[in-house]
């Protein structure tokens, strides 16, 4: 397995559970913590807004930094040098002998 591999699979794994914790959060401040709020809990709801919104910048950045790696990673194999349609051009061109201009023949006139 390439390292390239390893990374991609990283890569789809932090995708995944940044997906998960931003579905959790609700875009006007509920969320899990609406749900698991009440009356009776003093801090719990803050600490577990705080806990998400730090694991989403924490999975963003981890994602952002396995790509610039897996770019770094990356060997290249599929170049354009290796294309069949470019080797198959440079074989098949031959040189084109240059066209000579020469004057037409001209018949004397009678």
């Amino acid at each position: 397995m390439s390292t390239f591999s390893i990374f991609l699979v990283l890569i789809t794994i932090v995708c995944f559970l940044l997906v998960v914790v931003i579905m959790v959060q609700n875009p006007k401040g509920g969320g899990l913590s609406s749900t698991l709020g009440g009356s009776t809990q003093m801090g719990g709801v803050q600490k577990t807004t705080d806990f998400l919104d730090k694991s989403t910048w924490t999975l963003a950045t981890i994602l952002i930094a396995l790509i610039l790696l897996s770019s770094l990673s990356f060997s290249g194999n599929l170049s354009d040098n290796d294309s069949k349609i470019i080797e198959n051009t440079e074989t098949t061109t031959a040189p084109v002998a240059p066209v000579q201009n020469t004057p037409a023949a001209t018949n004397p006139a009678n």
